[in-house]
């Protein structure tokens, strides 16, 4: 084993290295990292996620009316978790009459996907 290999399996504060060393920027600017951040949060819960879900396997927008009888919370809950998946962009609504119809974004769908793939 080298001194370089065995240097870099010591321990941090047993290492011989410079406190100062060069750093690289972070990929994300302060405002995508918002976004990314918003809509993670959207994501970040059960319900709202089984609702993308749910829009994400459609082929057609869903009512309100067909959504809300899939989750144990009631209407007003739902609408509240359909309205922060719309804020962060994930999914998009028209109002048809006294009827709401719901279906996913193309970023909601691409979301999904990346947030399955973390299981």
């Amino acid at each position: 084993m080298d001194t370089t290999t065995f240097t870099r399996l010591l321990p941090l504060r047993q290492r011989s290295v410079a406190c100062c060393t060069e750093v690289r920027e972070p990929r994300l600017t302060k405002l995508q990292a918002s976004r990314l951040a918003d809509r993670l949060k959207a994501l970040g819960d059960p319900t709202r996620l089984g609702i993308m879900d749910l829009l994400a396997q459609q082929e057609q927008p869903l009512c309100v009316c067909d959504i809300t009888p899939r989750f144990p919370q009631n209407q007003p809950t739902i609408s509240h978790h359909l309205r922060l998946l719309r804020e962060a962009g994930l999914i998009e609504t028209e109002k048809q009459g006294i009827w709401s119809y719901f279906w996913a974004t193309d970023l909601g769908r691409r979301c999904l996907a990346a947030a399955i793939a973390l299981e």
